[in-house]
């Protein structure tokens, strides 16, 4: 009995995408096999998978599980090219919820850099993004698709033309057999266009032995044979099925390696590093696992899917196991296969196994280990991965106390020694005076905010390197990362500076500093008279060793909380207690004597509230935060600019 056929309409970003294939903005359009034998390999994996959690699943519906394959099969006449597997099958509603809709995160950015790179030729942009089925309509005019699911009798018809509309119908089908069935009603061939002949033998050869020859599931290809005026067909397995991270890695070819990362990540460019890893004795393992050369788009998303493939004794077990990598390696991509866990495991179990987390602790160690390696070997493949991926692997200063040394080994920074290269930790080291104790640093919202700050005023003045840290996981990490190499991370915005210790020199004439020079009990009532004026603002008013040209800075105590990080607890909806800063003055700025000169002669007092007021807020506007009543401020300076007229 069929159901009537309902027509649906794809959602908008979904009808946007399918347009950008159907134009064929993409020269390698071989890609769209290797997206649909992942599909299926995906599928038959979870049908193992509940076979191991429904014993009684096989036996109800069928369901032969040492007979699990992939087929491919042609009609040169008709021109399709069907691609078949036994796996677990699809629901009417997962059809529709996962074809007829793009509900994923970033779905409106991937349409934008469609966009972008149809305009700029950059051919390689698809199948970054894993687009997966939605790649068939490349090559085909019309996708038809099949599915029943293990366990359920009824039975799912999906096609489309890619114009924007789909159809769906319900077969009540029991002898169906469970799995999913795409029959791709193929373009003309158009080599111009680089549409090749799909129903030729030698073409899907040569496509599964490019892409997915490591797929652990037959691959099979319904071949034509003629004896004695017979013709005959039978079925050929195509693929090696070989686990590339069980053989020995001088066996296996970079092109390998990088059309399994292909394969299981859905990237379509080559990984940054390959890593392999083996582990031997009382517990064994098997890694094989990718660092990619671009951030996906999704990385900063909560609910973005993680970590890398579980198998056990080279049966899948669960995609995107979290226990295994830590969150701020959540890039990582890859499959580890253990020689001991039960198959019948679960998310909860993994994060309390204890065989996972030393499996957990290497691998960690490990990748640490590979990109310090890169470090050294190569600094160009270093300075992407840290391009991409440094801020989230900063994260694990704050998460993983066990691993942070290696981490800081690892990491880069921008700094005042170099407008454009990144500096490491040792490098900075290295470059310190020996009788230098810290490690200076500056947060702030970007670059040119940090290094116009006029707390950096004396440190550039002494040639004293500054760190310069505009990623918000900087505000966090500095809080609680202690040291490095014996010295102290110490923040140039708080507490007060002795920079004469630093370097063992004045930057007066003859010796004499600027402090020599400056009558600082002349100032006493000036701060005193700021003190009570701007009590409302600041605990305090000193005068300063670490301004050159600027007026006046805010500084917080040692121990104070980072405005900058105040704010984001704010934000993020939690009670954080206001601390009031130091006003430091520069003795000698001309605003700051003609100030105290003017206060000491009784000068109008509303007149001198308001450049108190101006001096305050020129000091937060300085470091880049923000003004409580920037109308007030502004009112007031155009009053004070008047008047000076």
């Amino acid at each position: 009995m069929t159901a009537q056929i309902e027509t649906h309409e794809f959602q908008a970003e979904a009808r946007q995408l399918l347009q950008l294939m159907v134009h064929s903005i993409y020269s390698n359009k071989d890609i769209f096999l290797r997206e649909l034998v992942s599909n299926a390999s995906d599928a038959l994996d979870k049908l193992r998978l509940e076979t191991f959690r429904d014993k009684d699943l096989a036996d109800a519906g069928g369901i032969d599980i040492d007979d699990l394959h992939i087929d491919l099969e042609v009609d040169r006449v008709a021109r399709t090219l069907t691609v078949r597997d036994n796996g677990i099958g699809m629901s009417r509603d997962e059809v529709v919820g996962l074809i007829g809709t793009i509900a994923k995160s970033g779905t409106g950015e991937l349409i934008k850099q469609l966009r972008e790179a149809k305009n700029s030729a950059n051919v390689d942009l698809i199948g970054q993004f894993g687009v997966g089925f939605y790649s068939a309509f490349m090559v085909a005019d019309t996708v038809t698709l099949v599915t029943r699911k293990a366990g359920r009798s009824e039975v799912t018809r999906w096609s489309s033309d890619g114009s924007g509309t789909y159809t769906v119908e319900t077969l009540d089908d029991a002898d169906a057999p469970v799995g999913t069935a795409i029959t791709l009603h193929l373009k003309p061939e158009d080599a111009e266009d680089q549409l090749h002949d799909y129903t030729a033998e030698s073409v899907l050869r040569d496509l599964v032995r490019r892409y997915s020859d490591f797929v652990t599931w037959p691959i099979r290809l319904r071949t034509e044979k003629t004896e004695d005026g017979k013709t005959t067909h039978e079925w050929e397995t195509i693929n090696s099925r070989k686990a590339l991270w069980a053989r020995p890695k001088g066996e296996v070819s970079e092109e390998e390696y990088r059309e399994f990362y292909k394969h299981i990540s859905h990237d379509w460019l080559d990984p940054l590093r390959t890593i392999t890893v083996k582990a031997e004795g009382t517990f064994e393992y098997q890694a094989l696992l990718f660092l990619p050369s671009r951030a996906p788009m999704d990385l900063y998303y909560r609910d973005a899917k993680r970590g890398v493939q579980l198998y056990v004794k080279r049966v899948f077990i669960m995609d995107n196991c979290e226990a295994l990598v830590p969150d701020y390696l959540r890039f990582v991509k890859g499959v580890v296969d253990a020689a001991d866990l039960s198959l019948n495991v679960s998310r909860e179990i993994l994060q309390q196994d204890r065989q996972i987390q030393l499996m957990r602790r290497r691998l960690v160690r490990k990748v640490l280990g590979e990109v310090k390696e890169m470090m050294k070997d190569d600094r160009a493949r270093y300075d992407t991965f840290w391009r991409e991926f440094g801020r989230v692997v900063k994260e694990g200063l704050v998460e993983d106390a066990d691993n942070r040394k290696a981490i800081l080994d690892i990491a880069s920074f921008a700094s005042t020694h170099s407008a454009d290269e990144l500096t490491t930790l040792r490098e900075y080291v290295e470059r310190a005076k020996d009788d230098q104790k810290h490690i200076y640093y500056l947060t702030g919202a970007s670059r040119s905010v940090v290094e116009n700050s006029p707390h950096m005023e004396a440190f550039r003045a002494r040639g004293l390197e500054v760190l310069v840290l505009t990623d918000p996981i900087d505000e966090f990490w500095v809080e609680q990362v202690g040291e490095y190499e014996g010295r102290t991370f110490t923040s140039i915005a708080k507490g007060q500076v002795d920079l004469d210790g630093e370097q063992g020199g004045k930057d007066g004439e003859d010796g004499e500093s600027s402090d020599d020079r400056t009558d600082h009990g002349s100032f006493d009532a000036l701060r005193e008279w700021l003190a009570t004026t701007l009590s409302d603002h600041v605990k305090e008013v000193r005068l300063s060793n670490r301004l050159v040209t600027s007026p006046a800075c805010l500084v917080g105590d040692t121990y104070d909380l980072p405005p900058a990080l105040a704010k984001m607890y704010q934000q993020a909806g939690q009670e954080v207690p206001v601390a009031k800063r130091v006003l430091e003055l520069n003795p000698q700025h001309a605003l700051v004597t003609g100030l105290r000169d003017a206060q000491q002669a009784g000068a109008d007092e509303t007149a001198l509230r308001e450049t108190a007021e101006l001096l305050y807020g020129m000091a937060l506007l300085a470091e880049g935060s923000e003004l409580s009543d920037p109308q007030r401020f502004t009112t007031v300076l155009a009053n004070r600019l008047a008047e000076s007229l």
